[in-house]
């Protein structure tokens, strides 16, 4: 079925995280308020939903962010399009403050929250932040590694990753002995 403007096409999780760190990107300039605005003709548009939580995800996208924030989230932005580790003070649920290098995937807002994703490197895996309890963010001159960022949005549905030539040798090895 072809989306119309009395029909549209629902957003998926990778679109709405693209939405996500494109407003962030934006800031609260007027570029973000127009964005805001486009973006709340279109959810106004939307078939209702069932899932409330999807429904406060989107209505949280045309919240601006406070100038703090905004400003976190355009390093974020920026770190992610770069490539780029960033240092990380993050204030977890129990108040405890921690400091961390991470490689940023991509953003994402579920329910009244932003959240960053990326690899920690010191959990050695991947971990979401919630930007309000993010205390600081340190750009840094690091390479982060190449990660797909459909690999780490909740909501997708997984696809296997096809086998590498290396890995499928591998198991033709183990699988003979």
């Amino acid at each position: 079925m072809a989306a119309t403007a009395s029909n549209p096409v629902p957003l998926s999780a990778a679109e709405i995280a693209s939405l996500a760190l494109s407003l962030a990107h934006l800031g609260a300039g007027p570029q973000s308020t127009a964005a805001r605005q486009a973006l709340g003709h279109l959810l106004a548009t939307a078939p209702a939903s069932a899932d409330d939580t999807v429904t406060a995800s989107l209505a949280t996208l045309t919240e601006p962010l406070d100038a703090d924030t905004a400003h976190r989230a355009k390093l974020l932005a920026a770190a992610i399009c770069d490539r780029r580790v960033v240092r990380l003070h993050y204030r977890d649920e129990r108040g405890k403050v921690s400091s961390r290098e991470i490689e940023p995937v991509t953003t994402l807002v579920h329910g009244d929250h932003w959240y960053l994703v990326g690899w920690c490197r010191l959990r050695h895996g991947i971990r979401a932040f919630r930007f309000d309890r993010m205390v600081a963010v340190e750009p840094s001159d690091l390479r982060a590694s190449s990660r797909r960022p459909e690999q780490y949005l909740p909501f997708q549905r997984r696809v296997a990753a096809p086998v590498q030539p290396k890995q499928a040798r591998r198991r033709k090895h183990a699988e003979a002995a």
